[in-house]
């Protein structure tokens, strides 16, 4: 039965071939100064940079740049760019980039007129911005997080070696975000996938909490058949223009607030996998995808007949004659085996973890509750032996 809840998203979004032109159409919303956002420089060598900062200088703004976001975009380099929003008195925050850029411009955004240290404030407190929040634009070049729709954002502290997520309210999503499918084509292939992943793992993290009859269980069982079909094209041509439509589109629903509504949400992959990242550095699908079977294997006793429904509903198990154990373990091999058939990492030893970074790892896991099993450390510990 759901629950009551409040549904608000804000973001406007621009969709397709032409979604660059959406940008013309917002920039005279906003005053004169852009700080510019975007990471190591793939922006500019495909072409997508260029195309941007035509647009910005054709409306007379002036251009201030925050290049080099990393793929895990750390406290020092949000401290970085506080300085630089601040010293450019922006008006907008311009994301150019995938869901990285778009996290760290939101928590620019939230911090740039905020007198209290931002780490601390934001990922340590948790709380929301109580100053003036700089509208943040997102110009979308890869996909997975559906940062361009929602308020969360993701930083990473190497000294305390953690990786923390804080999803803000809808002040600070991003106000407008450009969608083009193109702008994906040049993804490398290991890039592609771990955002594939993390499109799916959105969906599961959401997807396997509750026992009601939910509306939107049935559309996660939807945009996952849709993701699997997309990504099997995609991996084989990536220049097809359907599928990553498709891949694109998926990841904005997948986690633009809708789907969770009337879930408790489980999200123990996610703090899992940030925990592995906190210590290793490495790609976020990856690590999600490294610890994802170990979790679900370990946690499927406790949400059999969800698992059930999952093994049926998207990868088609035929449930004849076979107990609901059965059911759901066939399916959770179906999934293994689509995981390896598009090439993703495994274990964490692919992702650069090993047995002795096992306690830091565990101590570096923030425990969520609104899944089918409550997990204390020991069980943290076994689920990352299993994925070693």
């Amino acid at each position: 039965m759901l629950g009551n809840f409040t549904y608000c998203n804000p973001t406007k979004l621009y969709f397709g071939k032409d979604a660059l032109d959406g940008l013309e159409l917002e920039l005279p919303k906003y005053g004169k100064s852009v700080l510019l956002v975007y990471g190591g420089g793939s922006a500019k060598k495909n072409g997508i940079y260029d195309k941007v900062v035509k647009i910005l200088k054709a409306h007379g703004k002036q251009i201030y740049e925050d290049s080099g976001v990393m793929p895990n975009p750390t406290s020092e380099k949000l401290n970085e760019g506080i300085a630089r929003a601040r010293a450019a008195k922006a008006d907008l925050i311009l994301a150019v980039g995938g869901g990285s850029v778009c996290d760290y411009a939101k928590a620019v955004s939230v911090s740039v007129n905020c007198n209290d240290d931002a780490w601390d404030k934001y990922f340590i407190r948790f709380e929301e911005p109580t100053c003036e929040i700089v509208p943040v634009g997102c110009v979308l070049t890869m996909v997975g997080t559906g940062s361009e729709m929602n308020g969360g954002s993701v930083i990473t502290n190497h000294a305390q070696k953690l990786k923390i997520g804080h999803v803000f309210e809808e002040s600070v999503f991003p106000k407008f975000s450009i969608l083009n499918p193109e702008f994906t084509f040049t993804l490398p292939k290991y890039q592609m996938i771990s955002g594939i992943y993390d499109i799916m793992s959105h969906i599961l993290e959401q997807y396997f909490s509750g026992t009601d009859d939910n509306t939107s269980d049935y559309i996660m069982e939807g945009l996952l058949r849709s993701l699997i079909h997309s990504a099997n094209v995609a991996v084989e041509d990536p220049e097809n223009y359907e599928a990553r439509s498709n891949i694109m589109w998926t990841a904005t629903w997948a986690l633009n607030t809708l789907v969770d509504k009337g879930k408790s949400t489980d999200w123990m992959v996610h703090m899992i996998a940030q925990a592995v990242a906190a210590h290793t550095d490495s790609t976020h699908g990856m690590t999600l995808a490294a610890v994802s079977l170990p979790y679900y294997r370990y946690i499927l006793p406790y949400g059999l007949q969800k698992f059930a429904r999952y093994a049926v509903n998207v990868w088609n198990v035929d449930p004849h004659e076979k107990s609901d154990a059965q059911v759901a373990e066939e399916g959770l091999a179906a999934m293994e085996d689509w995981m390896k058939k598009i090439g993703l990492v495994m274990n964490i030893t692919q992702c650069g973890a090993d047995a002795s970074m096992i306690d830091g790892i565990v101590k570096s896991t923030v425990i969520m509750d609104g899944g089918y099993k409550v997990l204390n450390g020991e069980e943290i510990s076994n689920i990352l032996k299993a994925s070693l």
